[in-house]
């Protein structure tokens, strides 16, 4: 939180009530979150475990007569994510829905509270979880526990699989706790299965924890999840049945399209027009994801589109270059609109459906411009540029001839190095002449703060820079890649895995 907030704290003196009488206005994002209908029985830790996924938790105040808590995120981006996430698809506890709103309140304050001993110990034993040392609560302790070498592989089983389920709906449903890196689907003794490789053994373990035992669709496709012991995962094609999201190069394989015909075909199904988005399961999917396999009414977007639908812009900031240089990390960017009459919204035309759904997966919830972006398969199929003569105010722009796509060779090294925003900023094709200083002012000068700064040692021609804060860094990657450093070098900006 940015230190000029009024830091109010939040007393459980049942006066505090009176403020959630009736659907109030939504708040403006906040770190605390007011969950409300929460069943009598529920314990901390189950609480605790709907903001897990998300970030650090770090308070907890449960109001049991009134079936209301309070849960403290370690930072407001977690919050929004939390919040975002939850808003299509209601979260649930006991089989209780559970309804999430932003607290008026910017902080919790309970240390002189009664009764808080349980939910400081519930806090307690999740960050010993965290960090690797300790059980869950109430989890059996083989599956509680962050084993040192535990694999980033998850294997999973789908029973009752009534209806098809795809590659998509798998990675959508899984992305939520994590970068996917790897799926391969396949079928083994009559049963559905897939492995899924995540970039860190830690999301496997969220996700195995939220998701084991969930079902995808109304009471039915149940998924039973455990621990590869494979510990990384070759893929060979990128097609229906395997994909690797980081080597958009790869062949299809069996020269079969990329995406088939819808599977409920095979199926011999045809979906029941009842199974609308608000008939799903607790997993319901948003509309973005199940591209279209299932003929689901009020979906919007098209099934292999690679046009996406960019939403809550800030219409004074952002322009049709900012748009092209930040999808363009995660693929060539060959159109962009923002769209004339209504300027918080864009069209972003990549150059296939593989890059417009890791660009809709690496970007959507992120901060720019002081406003979280909304990224989804849009229904248009092409952006269309404008007529001649059309008044336009130079809000659609072709990219396709850029010079600037990062992905043109095949089998480029790029392709290997996909990372999620972070703070932290790879920089390259840097000139001799040009210092640390030259550097760090450069950042400096448009509007960073740089937190730390580190040539490669074995090649000066690269860079890490640590900055404020992720945000800060999306929007210094728009600003600042493919700056002129002179001597015939353009400044190549990416994001890191890596920290310094």
């Amino acid at each position: 939180m940015n230190s000029s907030t009024p830091s109010t704290g939040v007393f459980a003196n049942g006066n505090d009530n009176k403020k959630f009488k009736g659907d109030r206005p939504p708040c403006s994002p906040s770190r605390v979150l007011h969950l409300r209908k929460i069943p009598s029985d529920v314990t901390e830790a189950e609480v605790i475990s709907l903001g897990l996924p998300f970030g650090k938790v770090t308070n907890l105040l449960m109001l049991k007569g009134k079936s209301q808590a309070f849960l403290e995120m370690a930072s407001e981006e977690a919050a929004v994510t939390m919040v975002n996430y939850y808003t299509p698809v209601t979260p649930h506890l006991r089989s209780q829905p559970v309804f999430i709103q932003y607290s008026n309140h910017r902080e919790l304050k309970t240390d002189n509270l009664p009764n808080q001993a349980r939910a400081q110990a519930a806090l307690q034993a999740v960050s010993a979880v965290q960090s690797g040392s300790l059980g869950l609560p109430g989890a059996p302790t083989n599956e509680g526990t962050i084993l040192p070498g535990q694999s980033p592989v998850l294997r999973i089983i789908i029973e009752n699989l009534f209806y098809p389920v795809t590659l998509e709906v798998l990675h959508q449903i899984f992305s939520k706790f994590g970068t996917v890196l790897k799926i391969i689907t396949f079928t083994k003794n009559n049963q559905f299965q897939a492995l899924l490789q995540y970039a860190d053994p830690l999301n496997a373990h969220y996700a195995k924890m939220a998701l084991d035992g969930q079902n995808i669709y109304n009471a039915c496709c149940t998924l039973r999840i455990d621990f590869s012991k494979l510990t990384s995962l070759n893929v060979k094609y990128n097609n229906d049945k395997s994909r690797d999201f980081t080597r958009l190069d790869l062949p299809t394989g069996d020269g079969q399209p990329s995406l088939e015909p819808p599977m409920a075909a095979a199926f011999g199904l045809s979906v029941p027009a009842g199974l609308g988005p608000g008939a799903l399961g607790p997993l319901a999917i948003t509309s973005s994801a199940v591209t279209g396999r299932m003929a689901m009414p009020g979906t919007g977007g098209i099934p292999g589109n690679s046009v996406l639908l960019v939403t809550n812009l800030n219409p004074d900031l952002v322009t049709p270059h900012g748009l092209f240089i930040l999808f363009g990390v995660y693929g060539d960017v060959h159109r962009v609109k923002i769209m004339f009459n209504k300027k918080e919204n864009a069209l972003v035309q990549m150059a296939d459906a593989n890059q417009a759904q890791l660009a809709m997966n690496h970007l959507s919830g992120q901060r720019l411009y002081g406003k979280v972006l909304r990224a989804t398969l849009s229904k248009h199929q092409a952006v269309q540029l404008p007529r001649e003569g059309q008044e336009d105010q130079g809000l659609t722009k072709d990219f396709s001839n850029s010079p600037l796509h990062r992905f043109k060779k095949p089998g480029s090294k790029n392709f290997q190095n996909i990372f999620p925003p972070s703070a932290t900023l790879h920089l390259s094709n840097i000139p001799p002449s040009v210092t640390v200083d030259d550097l760090k002012n450069l950042f400096t000068e448009a509007g960073c703060s740089v937190k730390a700064f580190k040539f490669f040692q074995k090649d000066r021609k690269m860079a890490l820079i640590q900055l404020g804060s992720v945000e800060e860094a999306i929007q210094a990657l728009i600003e600042l890649h493919n700056h002129d450093l002179g001597e015939n070098h353009h400044l190549r900006v990416s994001f890191s895995k890596s920290t310094i």
